[in-house]
């Protein structure tokens, strides 16, 4: 028998049911719902429920009925199932990665780092018990007799809305950390790719959480509503869209509840004279034409400085000509499908917008067909000379592998472009020069920002930033962010007369 790594993609096992699981059991949904297509020949692959009022509200009853006696286990104990989860995630990796390419269309190489990101959030909340000491604190004799404390304590049920781009990352960018401090927790994945979550949580199941810790809800914008209205959720943590960021930050705090919601994005690269080309191309297009370009990370306006642009765009054309198109299970593939032929028009009328608005298409992927797989939702690498922040395509989000390649007359003139936009995810600087990369972190508005790095993806141990219109609240995903979102500190006051 060939180990995992060895099987074709067709042998691995990929669920063709989505079921919810509440209280530690795997529930069927009857009702609405619709298929779970495969990007690169658009084929069904599964059908995916619609849990409608009454089915969010069991689940979430149901982990607010655990939550006292979770709130009551030890740190020390809670922690000792992620440890469980770890391991089984890890033993499960190369099925979660077939899975996840063949309902989102991304690589398998870019499906298994996914993976791996989230397991490394999972690690990171394995340490709650030390992270809790941080913001508790003793102060002895404040007055007479008298002591003060600070403890960190869980809220309740917590939930989690998560986008189709990164389906088995970003539901452990808030799992882990939500139980491991005390709370239970309910995911809704995208109704787009929720194969990735059903095999997680198989994982899950595995490690045998007590009933009702951790639960999965899948459906519509009805369930998701369901969620933010529901009287026993204490806080929500979404990824998506601006405009559904706004609206999840809006409808939860109207409704009592803690909110993060990272939106969308308009990420900056800006290379300068000194940049090491040979190590700055091949980093720019893995950032621009990764994942297909669907990521809130991808740096799809690139400003070349000064004397850097010309030798900057010839060595991007080429490298945008190595690129190779196809289904993400094809181990040889750079770039992979759109999720939804819908995605695919939006980007290409994008395209066709910025040239009528005066950039030059220099390379033009928008008629690219894939003989195997004529069906795919493809679309080629493209790359657009000549744009400026007049144009749409430099303020709106693209979400597909589309390079807009832009001068500069100096950093100062850079950083005003980069600056120019209405969010604030992340931007990248090339350069060799220290001084410049000090100018750039200190003047940029962004949450995340790489030197001579493109895609600028915090550490587990780090909190993903986001500023301006890319994220709504006050507490970010990951590390110490998270650790001050799924608790509030309690003050104890204390005077005792006997001594």
């Amino acid at each position: 028998m060939t180990s995992k790594q060895e099987q074709s993609p067709e042998a691995t096992a990929v669920p063709d049911t989505v079921e919810n699981y509440v209280g530690g059991e795997w529930l069927s949904v009857e009702g609405d719902g619709q298929a779970v297509t495969n990007p690169a020949t658009n084929e069904s692959i599964a059908e995916v429920p619609y849990s409608d009022e009454a089915t969010v509200d069991e689940a979430v009853r149901t982990a607010a009925e655990a939550f006292p006696e979770w709130r009551r286990t030890s740190p020390v104990d809670r922690v000792q199932y992620l440890f469980d989860l770890k391991y089984e995630l890890e033993d499960r990796q190369e099925d979660i990665a077939q899975a996840l390419s063949r309902e989102h269309g991304k690589t398998l190489g870019e499906a298994r780092g996914e993976i791996r990101r989230g397991i490394e959030n999972v690690e990171v909340a394995a340490g709650i018990p030390n992270m809790l000491r941080e913001g508790s604190g003793n102060v002895e004799g404040i007055a007479t007799r008298m002591d003060e404390h600070a403890v960190r304590e869980p809220l309740g049920v917590f939930a989690a809305i998560t986008p189709f781009n990164f389906p088995a990352m970003i539901p452990l960018w808030f799992l882990p950390y939500a139980v491991a401090t005390g709370n239970t927790f309910v995911l809704k994945p995208s109704e787009k790719v929720p194969l990735s979550s059903q095999l997680i949580y198989e994982a899950v199941d595995a490690v045998d959480f007590p009933d009702g810790v951790v639960n999965l809800v899948n459906g519509s914008a009805d369930t998701v509503n369901a969620l933010l209205e529901h009287e026993e959720i204490e806080g929500v943590s979404f990824v998506g869209s601006s405009p559904v960021a706004r609206h999840i930050y809006e409808t939860a705090a109207e409704h009592g509840k803690r909110v993060q919601a990272q939106g969308g994005a308009k990420n900056y690269a800006v290379v300068t004279p000194d940049a090491v080309l040979d190590e700055a191309v091949p980093n720019i297009i893995g950032s621009v034409y990764g994942n297909a370009g669907q990521r809130c990370l991808a740096n799809d306006v690139v400003i070349g400085v000064d004397d850097a642009y010309e030798d900057l765009r010839e060595k991007l054309l080429d490298a945008v000509d190595d690129l190779t198109v196809g289904s993400g299970l094809d181990e040889d593939t750079d770039v992979g499908p759109l999720i939804t032929g819908e995605s695919k028009d939006r980007v290409v009328e994008m395209v066709e917008d910025a040239v009528d608005e005066g950039a030059e298409l220099v390379v033009d992927g928008r008629d690219f067909e894939h003989e195997e797989y004529p069906d795919g939702h493809f679309l080629g690498p493209t790359l657009l000379e000549g744009v400026t922040t007049e144009m749409d395509i430099t303020q709106t989000e693209i979400f597909g592998p589309v390079l807009c390649l832009a001068d500069a007359a100096d950093l100062d003139d850079a950083v005003e472009m980069v600056n120019s936009t209405q969010y604030g995810n992340a931007s990248s600087l090339y350069t060799e020069n220290g001084a410049e990369a000090r100018k750039y972190r200190h003047e940029v508005e962004a949450g995340n920002i790489g030197i001579n790095v493109g895609v600028c993806a915090p550490m587990g141990f780090f909190h993903f930033g986001g500023r301006k219109e890319s994220f709504f609240g006050d507490l970010h995903a990951q590390g110490e962010d998270a650790v001050n979102f799924y608790t509030d500190k309690t003050v104890l006051i204390e005077r005792w007369y006997s001594n």
